[in-house]
């Protein structure tokens, strides 16, 4: 993996860029964070930098970000309602959703899941 994606929200403009996040994510079996967003969602834009301190504090997390406008049939596959939606995936799996700019919320959902990927 490269270094340049530790730490970082990676952002998927294309389906390939997407599946591609996929499946590392379902390799790594690390969890999983997926923020879908909109340009336009205020909300979006306020829980963003705290998602980005997110995934600098948490490495062994993956944070990928999709925008419901550029790819809209990703968020029709995921059956997503309302900005922001977070998903929590482990191994390909939906383990737990996050609907809503909740900062404590989301935290204490990723470390709910992250820990029990840990000792594996």
């Amino acid at each position: 993996m490269a270094a340049a994606e530790e730490g970082q929200v990676v952002s998927c403009h294309t389906i390939e860029a997407w599946n591609e996040q996929l499946q590392k994510g379902n390799e790594s079996k690390k969890l999983v964070v997926v923020d879908f967003t909109a340009s336009w969602c205020a909300p979006c834009r306020f829980i963003s930098p705290f998602l980005a301190d997110m995934a600098k504090r948490l490495p062994e997390v993956t944070f990928l970000k999709v925008d419901v406008d550029e790819l809209k049939s990703v968020a029709q596959d995921w059956a997503v309602e309302a900005m922001p939606t977070f998903m929590f995936l482990k191994e390909g799996s939906i383990v737990d959703k996050v609907v809503g700019a909740r900062r404590e919320q989301l935290q204490q959902t990723v470390d709910k899941h992250k820990t029990s990927s840990a000792s594996a």
